[in-house]
């Protein structure tokens, strides 16, 4: 690969620190770095490669000479910045949901759709997590028998909430541990030994933001423009990883050993498929792991053409930091650099 120029927005919040430890875990060739924050970050440091990096103000004069930007701050500060960023030469690749449904900008999981990066416009949206474990998860299923319908129920880690959130769950276990009143800033329910539907705002069609965000993420990365997807997305105490239980109706009928075979051959997943051993996916095992752990493969006893399975992926990684190195792996790629040319 090419050494490029990075620069990182957010990089101090939990999906930041992640992509710089990705960017070393897989060697990235990182010709200069840049660290961005907002005001109250600056003087703050960052370990990557041995060496100390100061965190910068992000300001829209940060992206000079600067090759690939990730944004890891919110909608709010991509919609703000990304313009400059892209003003200033650099391919945008943002892990907020500013861009995600724009028609012109792409939206990868490169196991599914690389090709779509050939026609970005200077950004490219990171799916969300939920999205993205799905859409890795599934694919290789899709490619085999073509998918009519998929029914998922996922089972959020606070992860997905960020750093303050997986602290909140870790003081509420310590509180309620030494019997003390259980505090909450972040979820609007108490985390700690409990569940409760997606902390996102409820619309008009039932469905709240985040099982809507699927709909649309799944439909749009697939090119599936009606593909009917039924989602129910929930909070659970974990820290990290997100699992989701996924019934699919194909376009024919593919064997439960049939899929195994196929996912246990496609990139970017795991199979954890121990039946003997009562061993599937979990999000404990999944942390820290790159790829998507699927198992509880087997079929829809009421539908011959129905496939049931569990999936368990890291929300931080490929739901957010490692998609997004993987898709820099893509534009930095020799071939691909020159085809941007």
């Amino acid at each position: 690969m090419n050494a490029q120029n990075i620069a990182i927005v957010g990089a101090t919040g939990a999906v930041g620190v992640e992509i710089l430890r990705v960017l070393e875990r897989r060697n990235f060739p990182v010709a200069s770095l840049k660290l961005l924050a907002s005001a109250r970050s600056v003087g703050k440091t960052l370990e990557f490669k041995g060496r100390t990096w100061p965190v910068e103000e992000l300001t829209a004069d940060a992206f000079k000479g600067v090759d690939i930007a990730f944004f890891s701050a919110g909608a709010t500060r991509s919609r703000e910045f990304v313009p400059a960023a892209k003003a200033a030469g650099a391919i945008v690749i943002d892990n907020s949901s500013a861009f995600r449904m724009d028609p012109g900008t792409p939206l990868v999981v490169p196991e599914v759709n690389a090709g779509d990066l050939a026609h970005h416009k200077g950004v490219i949206a990171n799916p969300n997590c939920t999205a993205a474990i799905l859409a890795t998860a599934v694919w290789p299923i899709h490619q085999a028998a073509g998918i009519r319908r998929i029914v998922v129920a996922t089972y959020q880690s606070a992860s997905g909430a960020g750093a303050a959130a997986m602290q909140e769950l870790e003081d509420q276990v310590r509180q309620h541990g030494a019997g003390q009143e259980i505090k909450r800033s972040v979820f609007p329910h108490q985390i700690a030994f409990n569940v409760f539907s997606h902390n996102t705002k409820v619309a008009e069609n039932g469905y709240n933001e985040e099982e809507n965000k699927v709909v649309e993420e799944m439909r749009k990365m697939f090119h599936m423009p009606d593909l009917p997807i039924v989602p129910t997305c929930i909070r659970v105490p974990v820290l990290r990883a997100h699992s989701e239980a996924i019934t699919l109706e194909l376009e024919k009928p593919l064997s439960p050993a049939e899929a195994r075979a196929l996912l246990e051959k496609a990139p970017g997943v795991k199979v954890v498929d121990d039946a003997a051993n009562n061993h599937f996916p979990m999000p404990l095992e999944a942390s820290g792991d790159l790829d998507i752990h699927v198992g509880r493969i087997r079929r829809d006893l009421s539908n011959p053409n129905g496939l049931v399975l569990f999936a368990a992926g890291d929300q931080l990684l490929k739901g957010a930091a490692w998609n997004a190195v993987q898709i820099a792996e893509e534009l930095a790629k020799p071939a691909r650099a020159q085809a941007a040319e």
